[in-house]
């Protein structure tokens, strides 16, 4: 697709935005495909596993640009084909992989050792990614050193492959009394009664569960015993007739009330169910102002640069990403060490991580050493642990049928968060400071100026102040969200516990 549009006589801009339209639609949809179906095979590590996919997306744009590098690609009619045959044809070798496993729904004994293999890739790739950036950054590398890094991160990305190679031809067969344990419970339970419906007829009769088992079998294993107790009679017959007539109305009429209140956390809903309970809405808010905060920072740190007379922007944009990617992967881990071990909801570790924001915003605000790195830390960090926690309580509290419509609705709250912290009230008071300089500079300049340019610390130290407000809010709204689902998450994780 953006091969053919490349090849079109489209104006410049226009190609521009349909590429742009284009290939962020479809990076959606990879998003939603991966990790909509790791999640539903791993329902019982839903942290890890966003953390990690998300984590891995964060990392997507320094792995290509080192790849690329190594290609040495003579020019860019060459690297949009390459963009845009590569994924697809990663998408056609791994389209039958990439499933939701139906076998194993619960937790193996192996899942924590295969996700702490993984997390230590993670940290490895981060920490050389880091490294090489940095190093082409102060140096002037030769191709074939450029090519070195390329090929050992290759190497590091493709190791995460040992773990199902291991699972699958090194470990050792499961007895059936280990496999019945990784059932989930209904698919347990029609698979115990098919066993004794099939094997163990005999025993039935010496069980009182006359009403469900022998009804289908009494022919064949000749109960007497059971047609001494329960006589042929009209009396009989018409209770059961009564019983299950009851039954049944009573299994209509819950049905009506679920149908009219809607399911029950932990259930499975649609969107439009979802969108009238207000865990989802304070969750959206929650993810609208912390989110949009850190997307803020991000978007505006080149002019932030500027106005500090900072001109190592590359440096503080690597920093950015790899936080991201720690912030995403790190949150993952944090907020299932909390539900798991603790007990308390998800949300606990968004709002610790929304508070940790606001410092790191207050930081900047009072002008200290390093206040860059530290906002450029902190808000990538932030920024990138939102979407490995909000996403595994999403699931929790709205379960795994519809997630993928839940998951990208909440991705919403980024730019949405972004569009009004960033284009209005970073950019409004950017704009303000820089036509007050302007004016102290030359009095004659009336504010027409799109040349404008702010210097100092005040640019961007009233939009952290108000963002490090914004983040508080995000984190009192977590807490809400919090007070409102700890009765859930300890029936849920309550057992696990002891």
């Amino acid at each position: 697709m953006i091969v053919i549009l490349y090849l079109f006589p489209f104006p410049n801009e226009t190609l521009l935005c349909i590429l742009i339209f284009v290939g962020q639609n479809g990076s959606t949809y990879y998003n939603t495909a991966a990790l909509v179906s790791c999640v539903q095979s791993f329902p019982e590590s839903r942290g890890p596993v966003v953390g990690i996919l998300k984590g891995f997306v964060g990392l997507s744009g320094a792995i290509w640009t080192q790849i690329i590098a190594m290609i040495k690609l003579p020019d860019q009619a060459s690297l949009i084909f390459i963009i845009a045959v590569g994924p697809a044809m990663v998408s056609c070798t791994f389209m039958f992989i990439i499933r939701p496993v139906e076998s194993y729904r619960q937790s193996r004994a192996s899942d924590g050792s295969g996700f702490m293999f993984i997390y230590s890739i993670c940290l490895l790739l981060a920490a050389y990614l880091m490294g090489v950036l940095l190093l082409e950054n102060m140096l002037d590398l030769d191709q074939s050193t450029i090519t070195l890094f390329a090929v050992v991160l290759i190497i590091l990305i493709l190791l995460p492959i040992i773990v199902p190679i291991l699972l699958v031809f090194f470990s050792g067969p499961q007895n059936p009394d280990q496999e019945a344990l990784l059932e989930p419970p209904m698919i347990a339970e029609e698979t115990k009664s098919k066993h004794v419906l099939g094997l163990g007829e005999s025993e039935t009769s010496t069980s009182n569960c006359t009403t469900k088992v022998t009804t289908k079998h009494v022919e064949n294993e000749k109960a007497s015993s059971k047609l001494e107790v329960l006589p042929l009679s009209e009396g009989p017959r018409d209770i059961f007739q009564f019983q299950a007539r009851l039954w049944q109305g009573l299994t209509k009429a819950l049905k009506k009330i679920k149908r009219k209140n809607g399911p029950h956390r932990g259930e499975d809903f649609t969107l439009s169910e979802a969108m009238v309970k207000a865990d989802f809405w304070i969750m959206f808010f929650s993810l609208v102002m912390g989110a949009g905060s850190g997307l803020t920072i991000i978007n505006n740190m080149g002019q932030m640069c500027q106005s500090l007379g900072d001109d190592n922007v590359n440096v503080y944009v690597s920093v950015i990403s790899i936080s991201n990617f720690l912030g995403r992967v790190g949150g993952g881990y944090f907020s299932e060490v909390i539900v798991r071990n603790l007990g308390y909801p998800r949300l606990v570790a968004l709002a610790v991580i929304q508070a940790i924001m606001s410092l790191g915003l207050c930081y900047y605000v009072l002008g200290l050493v390093g206040q860059v790195y530290v906002v450029a830390i902190f808000m990538g960090f932030g920024y990138g642990a939102h979407w490995s926690i909000a996403l595994a309580a999403a699931s929790e509290l709205f379960g795994l049928k519809n997630f993928g419509t839940l998951y990208n609705f909440l991705t919403m709250a980024s730019p949405a968060g972004s569009l009004f912290l960033s284009g209005f009230v970073a950019s409004t008071i950017y704009d303000y400071y820089a036509e007050e300089q302007a004016k102290h500079r030359m009095p004659h300049v009336t504010g027409t100026n799109d040349l404008l340019l702010c210097e100092g610390n005040i640019c961007f130290s009233i939009t952290c102040g108000i963002l490090a407000l914004v983040c508080i809010l995000a984190a009192s709204l977590s807490l809400v969200s919090v007070h409102r689902t700890k009765r859930f998450y300890a029936q849920l994780y309550g057992e696990s516990r002891t």
